[in-house]
């Protein structure tokens, strides 16, 4: 199988060298705006460097892997499309709504395939709890506590392209919400706090945020972010029922301590960032990718998983700024 990676950053270079290794992937083209950068990770993984994004279509592909800059997804996504290549994007589709449902648009009527990265669905703590509500064994899920804390912030240039807290953070537990607990949230109410620095309110975001979600067998959820967290980074969610209480991402490296005489002791070597503690997820979700490719199974996460995230980040945007409940009945894109 040969397949091109378009984006050197970060997760892209995570990516790759996942491809590098996997048994079934025979070439790996990559390519980047930064041409060293392409060159420099292909070198080192004995992968292929392409100019630029035109020679990786041209050159010929099986399958496209999407790791570029969030305003380039929705353009490439389309361009797969009408070449009939199968796709794996990193979330998000698109900054915004329109984006993302001419992206799908684009996918539909091509009949192609668009796998959507959100890892946490491939992590084994969010599997069990997945398992563990859906089999009863929680009895009636009443409450649902999601978490996400950056140990530090992001760049500031990077804030004003990132489509803000809701939708670049907090989309991951509310798609993690929607996936664990098999229920849509009908109603969210929103609020967040800039007080963490100028670079926030420059751009018209916050660095702390709040939602209260009902789902739509009433079932009640808080989801938490905030872009500072000195102990480390700390991804969890608490799922209560009548019978039981479990919680995802408390292990001895969970960024927390005890204020108890006897409570257990703080975390000998915290996580430091997202792709420490979901490195396992993250590979897992390009092998599921493959096998996808390959007709071994089905799509785990298409486009339409990751609007309904998009849409519940949309609807607490325009909380936040009405300071207002918003039904998900007034953010467009809701499935037929």
């Amino acid at each position: 199988m040969r397949i091109g990676l378009i984006g050197a950053g970060r997760i892209g270079t995570f990516h790759a060298a996942t491809l590098s290794r996997h048994r079934e992937v025979g070439s790996l083209i990559v390519t980047d705006v930064d041409t060293a950068r392409a060159h420099g990770l292909a070198d080192r993984l004995g992968a292929t460097a392409a100019p630029g994004v035109d020679e990786i279509f041209t050159w010929g592909v099986d399958a496209m892997v999407i790791t570029a800059a969030t305003a380039a997804h929705a353009e490439l996504i389309g361009r797969a499309a009408r070449s009939g290549l199968p796709v794996f994007c990193e979330k998000p589709i698109a900054i915004d709504l329109p984006g993302t449902l001419a992206a799908l648009a684009e996918v539909d009527a091509a009949g192609t395939v668009l796998q959507m990265g959100f890892q946490r669905r491939f992590d084994a703590g969010y599997t069990t709890a997945r398992e563990a509500v859906r089999s009863g064994r929680l009895g009636r899920l009443h409450t649902v506590r999601a978490t996400t804390a950056d140990q530090a912030p992001p760049p500031a240039a990077y804030l004003p392209v990132s489509g803000g807290i809701y939708r670049d953070c907090l989309v991951h537990d509310f798609d993690a919400l929607r996936w664990v607990t098999g229920r849509e949230a009908v109603e969210v109410y929103a609020t967040g706090s800039d007080a963490g620095g100028a670079m926030y309110r420059e751009a018209n975001d916050v660095d702390t945020a709040a939602v209260v979600l009902t789902l739509e067998d009433g079932t009640l959820a808080t989801a938490t972010a905030t872009r500072t967290n000195g102990a480390g980074y700390d991804v969890r969610m608490e799922l209560a029922g009548e019978l039981d209480t479990i919680a995802v991402g408390l292990d001895d490296r969970t960024p927390i301590t005890s204020s108890e005489p006897a409570g257990p002791p703080p975390a000998g070597k915290p996580w430091t960032g997202f792709l420490e503690r979901f490195a396992p997820a993250y590979q897992a979700e390009i092998a599921a990718f493959v096998e996808v490719v390959r007709g071994e199974r089905a799509n785990p996460c298409d486009g339409r998983e990751a609007l309904q995230a998009l849409r519940l980040a949309e609807a607490c945007e325009l909380s936040r700024h009405e300071r207002r409940p918003v039904h998900l009945g007034e953010i467009a894109g809701a499935r037929d």
